[in-house]
């Protein structure tokens, strides 16, 4: 998987809302024009769900909400699947021991299994990436998570 990365959804979700773009989210934009990115299964409700707060809270239109789904749906992401084993097993006491809700255990799971590195804005996750010897792409990181 040379020139593959993972991506988490507080990356891409920086790329619909300005106020949470930094220059590394933007540079991970910029890598995907000659790279590709991997997500674990979770991911396309995490953006969906975001998406649809962000409308009932009225931050964003549905027609906002449709162009960013079109932007991302032309990007190099792909979904890769995880079994109900591998979410209830590993990814669980992976979440356990780094103190990450599952979710976030996804993507460094994801990274792990695949020596990849991992793009997070997200404080936990990325130091618990640090703690496991896990590449990062860009390092800002936002508290919340």
């Amino acid at each position: 998987m040379d020139d593959t990365i993972v991506v988490d959804a507080s990356v891409v979700l920086s790329w619909c809302f300005e106020d949470q773009a930094t220059p590394s989210t933007d540079a991970v934009l910029a890598l995907l024009e000659h790279s590709r990115a991997v997500v674990p299964s979770i991911w396309p409700l995490e953006v969906g769900n975001v998406l649809l707060v962000a409308e009932r809270k009225q931050r964003l239109t549905l027609a906002d909400s449709k162009r960013f789904l079109a932007l991302v749906a032309d990007l190099p992401i792909t979904v890769v699947p995880d079994t109900t084993d591998s979410m209830l097993g590993e990814i669980l006491e992976l979440a356990r021991q780094q103190h990450l809700s599952t979710y976030d255990a996804s993507y460094l799971s994801l990274a792990l299994r695949n020596g990849l590195p991992l793009a997070t804005q997200d404080r936990a996750l990325l130091e618990a990436a640090q703690r496991l010897g896990v590449e990062l792409v860009g390092t800002t990181a936002r508290s919340e998570g």
